[in-house]
């Protein structure tokens, strides 16, 4: 059985921060095809004989501009990934920055917005008149990656199409997959793995045995992370400094 596997990076990337904490050391260095062949052999009752075929990564090149350390870093990555063979392919999307205005809002314990309502000791008047009701806006800076769930999605859809693989695994826990996931489910058994350690989204979750049947999924937890991490250097890539 020819397993393709299909990585979201930035959603396995906030995965293992969620998992492990941003200024953890020991997880970034994550070595992509050691973790997939993991995670399938795992499945071997369900998936006797499979072997990982085929390593997509979808990403996008974080701005210098905005964030030169950040893009470095991620640049000696995406090499040491090539240079080491844990992905086969890599597939650009974009960042982009742009500014953006939003109401001001804080957070409840499952990340939902609250609008901010004008109270003492800061209060909205007009003529004299206090306005409880009003709504804080704020302009923003926001700098975010975009194309790398269609990517995702069309190396899923094509690969399944065109016979290269008999299983797949995507990486993902983004529901904006549902349609490509479904699709793949009516023909080849699927692995869905969740970055993190929250639900897996509703839309990426259905019967094991519906369509071609052998469905699984998998939330991934820090030792995944951290027990999967190329050499260093990997190849001649060194880990940067506090990863």
């Amino acid at each position: 059985m020819r397993v393709g596997i299909y990585v979201d990076g930035y959603n396995l990337y906030y995965g293992g921060r969620h998992a492990c904490g941003r200024s953890t050391p020991g997880w970034r260095w994550l070595d992509v095809r050691a973790l997939a062949e993991a995670l399938v052999a795992e499945q071997a009752h369900l998936w006797p004989g499979a072997a990982v075929e085929r390593v997509v990564y979808c990403t996008a090149r974080i701005d210098g501009g905005a964030n030169p350390s950040g893009a470095a870093d991620q640049d000696v990555y995406l090499k040491a990934l090539r240079a080491s063979r844990s992905v086969d392919h890599i597939e650009f999307g974009n960042y982009i920055s742009k500014v953006i205005k939003r109401p001001l809002a804080t957070a409840t314990r499952r990340g939902k917005p609250v609008l901010v309502q004008p109270t003492w000791p800061i209060m909205i008047q007009t003529a004299g008149v206090a306005q409880p009701a009003a709504t804080f806006m704020a302009s923003v800076g926001t700098w975010e990656e975009k194309g790398s769930d269609v990517n995702v999605a069309s190396h899923l859809l094509v690969d399944i199409l065109t016979n290269v693989v008999d299983a797949a695994v995507v990486i993902s826990n983004d529901s904006d997959l549902r349609m490509p996931v479904h699709e793949a489910w009516q023909r080849v058994p699927v692995g869905i793995v969740n970055p993190g350690s929250g639900y897996t989204a509703g839309d990426l979750s259905r019967a094991p045995t519906s369509g071609a049947g052998r469905h699984w999924w998998r939330s991934l937890t820090a030792p995944d992370y951290t027990g999967h991490q190329l050499p260093d250097p990997a190849v001649t890539y060194t880990k940067p400094l506090d990863w």
